[in-house]
């Protein structure tokens, strides 16, 4: 086995045309090269079977993502890891028109529901929100599930799911099993665990399609099924840490990933993360990432993959430095997914 050549990954990306988009990613981020129409998500760093990503740089150009984690685990996701994907997703998502009310399975309910080898947590970094954007998320105390059933037939979401208003810079960790929705007029970072496993309780598709009757309260029943937390997010402005150069946000730590928005002032030396591998997506200018073997340019909204051993970079903002940095927490070696 040739040993790992360790540099910043820039990956391709998936488009996602839901009907809950529009232009948001390329009008306010600047992401450019997107296709025409409407656009909802941008799977910015992805080892999904839907959106394997391909390298874009360096000695690894024109490899499949899943390739090198699978060749080489302790190097590029974390000293003693196993398992069938990269752990972590990250996506820009455009909620200019308001998001189905849906939920994700925890790791439990996926292995027992869908045979998969992982639910799914996730957080909303808001990037940026109109005023009076809000988010659903979570049941209100004492609804029990005849109750949502029958509000949810009567599209009655706000009876019995809790709305928070959101603004530029909050975070929402919404672990799997709970039910949520957001939108309209609002733009998120979101990262995640490597899964598109959802059920709604909408009658129409995520691409506006009515569905038949018996479809939509199949669904519904799918989605009350896996709906198993009673778990109340909110709205959260973080932590700030500040040294030097680098203002750290720490938007949220949660048991299968942190989210943390950098602000620099100027070139920054540090070693992101917490042993294992860690995104950075782009808010900002373009930004020279300095590591051992060279430099990588992150142009405005673009992500890119350190590797667990890349160790220490010096980030060189050429204008205002903006990212979105996304890593696992620390764990014991030899620990896999789940």
């Amino acid at each position: 086995m040739p040993a790992f050549d360790a540099y910043p990954l820039l990956l391709t990306y998936g488009v996602r045309r839901y009907a809950f988009g529009a232009r948001l990613i390329a009008d306010r981020l600047g992401k450019a090269g997107l296709p025409d129409g409407v656009i909802a998500e941008t799977w910015e760093v992805s080892d999904h079977d839907d959106e394997p990503a391909v390298v874009l740089n360096g000695g690894y150009r024109g490899r499949r993502l899943r390739e090198l984690v699978n060749a080489f685990p302790d190097a590029l996701v974390r000293p003693g890891w196993y398992g069938p994907h990269l752990p972590l997703l990250v996506k820009f998502l455009d909620a200019s028109h308001r998001l189905p009310v849906h939920v994700h399975p925890d790791d439990a309910t996926a292995r027992t529901h869908y045979g998969a080898p992982n639910g799914k947590d996730e957080a909303w970094h808001v990037v940026w929100a109109a005023p009076g954007a809000s988010v659903l998320v979570g049941v209100r105390p004492g609804v029990d599930r005849a109750a949502l059933r029958a509000a949810f037939r009567a599209g009655a979401h706000d009876d019995v799911l809790l709305r928070h208003p959101v603004a530029a810079g909050d975070t929402v960790l919404v672990p799997g099993g709970v039910l949520h929705g957001f939108g309209p007029d609002t733009l998120i970072v979101e990262v995640q665990q490597t899964s598109d496993l959802s059920e709604s309780v909408m009658p129409d598709d995520v691409y506006g399609r009515p569905l038949a009757p018996d479809a939509w309260a199949e669904g519904l029943e799918h989605a009350l099924a896996i709906a198993t937390s009673d778990a109340r997010p909110r709205p959260d402005a973080g932590t700030v840490v500040a040294s030097g150069a680098l203002r750290r946000t720490i938007g949220c730590r949660g048991e299968r990933f942190v989210l943390e928005r950098w602000a620099l002032s100027g070139a920054a030396t540090t070693v992101p993360g917490e042993g294992g591998f860690v995104t950075l997506t782009n808010l900002g200018d373009a930004l020279d990432v300095e590591h051992e073997g060279g430099v990588v340019t992150l142009p405005r909204a673009g992500s890119c993959l350190l590797p667990a051993v890349l160790g220490e970079v010096r980030l060189r903002p050429r204008g205002a430095g903006d990212l979105v940095v996304c890593y696992e927490p620390g764990i014991d070696a030899g620990s896999g997914p789940g």
